[in-house]
C-alpha cells in the first residue's frame, strides 16, 4: 500500500508538477522511472538469493529505511542529477522493502490457496491507488516537496513496525502450509495446482526450461502497458484530453478500484481454473484498454480504459507470482523471481521511455500507446506457449 500510494501510482502527478517547476521533458522524467526499474531488475537476482538465504525480514527492514530516506532526500532536489539519484534510492528501497521480498514469504505459506493469498496481498497496492487523490490534494495544497518529505516520514513510521510481523516459513512458528496438512483439492484443477516436491526446481534448473523465459517475456510485455500508464496516463489526461489534475486522479482511483475487483476475482479464478489462459485474456484486455485511452474522444472511453486495464492488471498481477510458484516450487522462489526480473525490467523500463519519446516527437501519446498495446497483444502468445515444465531430476541427498 505504501509503495502504490506514495510512489508507483502517484508518480504521474509528480511528473506534471516537476515539468512546471524545472521544464524537464517527458522523456527525461520517464527516463528516471525507467532507470529505476532497470536498477531494480539488475538487483533482482541478488535480492532473491539474499531473501532465500537470510529470510525476508532483514531485507524488508533495510528496504524500508532506504525507501523512506529516498523520499526525504527527493524533497530537497534542485537538479536532474539529484532527481535521478534520489529516485534510484526510492526504487531500491521499494524493491527490497516490498513486492518481491514479500512474495517469497507468501508462496512458502500457501499452496492450494496460493493465488488467493497473493491476490489478497496485492489489495494493499490497490488501496494505495484508491487513495492517490489524497496525495494529489496534498501536492496541490502544499507542493511536491512537502508531500515527498511527509511520504518519507510515513514510510519509516508505518513500514518498520509492520516488518516485525513477517515470517519466512510456517515452520518458524510451528504452523503448516495452508494451515492444514497437505491434501488434494477438488477445486484446484489447473495444469499444476497442488505442490509436488518433485517439482521443486533450483534457479538453474528453472532457467533451463522454456516456460521460465516465456513467462518472463510475457510478464515484460504486460508491464509495457502497466509502466506507461503509471507514468503517462495523468499527463495524457491533463494535456491531451483536457482533464484537471484532480479529475485525472479520480480516473486513477477508478482504475484502481477495478484493479481491486480483479484481484479478488483473480485469486478465486486462479485457484480454480487454468492460470495460463486467464493470463492470455488479461493481455488482450491490456492491449484493448490502452488503445481505448490512446484515442479517447468521449468520457465513456476513459471509463472503458479504467475498467479493462484495471481488471486485467488486478487479475493478471497475482497470477504472475502464482504461476511461477506452481511451475517451479517455493524453495528457490526468490532467486527464480530475481533472475526473471532481469527480463521483466525491459518491459517496466521500456514502456515509459517509448511512450514519452514518441509523445515528445509527435506532441501526443497516440502512437506510443498504440505501439505498446501491440506489444501486450504479442505477449499473450508467450503465455499460450508457456506449458508446465517437466519435473527436474532429483538429486540424491
Amino acid at each position: 500500500m505504501l509503495s502504490g500510494l506514495l510512489w508507483m501510482q502517484s508518480y504521474g502527478a509528480y511528473v506534471v508538477l516537476l515539468q512546471d517547476d524545472f521544464g524537464w521533458s517527458k522523456t527525461m522524467l520517464a527516463g528516471a522511472f525507467a532507470l529505476t526499474r532497470i536498477e531494480s531488475g539488475i538487483l533482482g537476482p541478488l535480492q532473491g538469493w539474499l531473501v532465500d538465504k537470510y529470510g525476508p525480514r532483514i531485507i524488508l527492514r533495510i528496504g524500508i529505511v532506504i525507501f523512506g530516506l529516498g523520499f526525504i532526500l527527493f524533497s530537497r532536489i534542485d537538479s536532474i542529477l539529484t532527481f535521478y539519484l534520489t529516485f534510484a534510492m526510492i526504487a531500491v528501497g521499494s524493491s527490497l522493502g516490498g513486492f518481491a521480498t514479500l512474495m517469497v514469504s507468501i508462496v512458502n505459506w500457501f499452496n492450494q490457496h496460493r493465488a488467493k493469498a497473493i491476490s489478497f496481498s496485492h489489495l494493499g497496492y490497490s488501496l494505495g491507488g484508491l487513495a492517490v487523490p489524497l496525495v494529489i490534494l496534498c501536492l496541490e495544497g502544499y507542493g511536491w516537496r512537502f508531500t515527498a518529505m511527509l511520504s518519507g516520514v510515513i514510510v519509516l513510521a508505518v513500514g518498520l513496525p509492520l516488518v516485525q510481523m513477517v515470517k519466512h516459513r510456517p515452520s518458524e512458528t510451528g504452523d503448516l502450509v495452508d494451515g492444514e496438512p497437505e491434501k488434494l483439492s477438488s477445486t484446484a484443477k489447473s495444469e499444476v495446482s497442488v505442490f509436488d516436491e518433485n517439482r521443486d526446481f533450483t534457479a538453474r534448473q528453472a532457467m533451463r526450461t522454456s516456460s521460465f523465459w516465456l513467462i518472463s517475456t510475457g510478464h515484460a510485455c504486460a508491464l509495457l502497458v502497466v509502466s506507461s500508464v503509471m507514468v503517462h496516463v495523468v499527463p495524457h489526461l491533463t494535456e491531451g484530453l483536457g482533464y484537471s489534475l484532480s479529475q485525472a486522479g479520480l480516473v486513477v482511483a477508478l482504475m484502481t478500484g477495478c484493479q481491486m475487483l480483479g484481484q479478488l476475482a483473480g485469486g478465486y479464478l486462479g485457484d480454480k481454473f487454468n492460470k495460463r489462459f486467464i493470463c492470455i485474456c488479461c493481455m488482450v484486455a491490456h492491449a484493448v484498454g490502452l488503445m481505448t485511452i490512446a484515442y479517447a474522444s468521449h468520457y465513456w472511453m476513459v471509463l472503458g480504459f479504467a475498467l479493462l486495464h484495471g481488471l486485467a492488471w488486478g487479475i493478471r498481477g497475482p497470477l504472475m507470482v502464482a504461476l511461477r510458484a506452481d511451475y517451479f516450487g517455493p524453495s528457490s522462489f526468490g532467486t527464480i523471481m530475481g533472475f526473471s526480473s532481469l527480463i521483466v525490467m525491459f518491459g517496466m523500463s521500456g514502456g515509459p521511455i517509448v511512450a514519452g519519446l514518441l509523445a515528445d516527437i509527435y506532441g501526443n501519446y497516440e502512437l506510443g500507446f498504440t505501439v505498446l498495446a501491440i506489444g501486450a497483444f504479442v505477449g499473450s502468445f508467450c503465455f499460450l506457449a508457456a506449458t508446465p515444465p517437466k519435473a527436474p531430476p532429483r538429486v540424491a541427498m
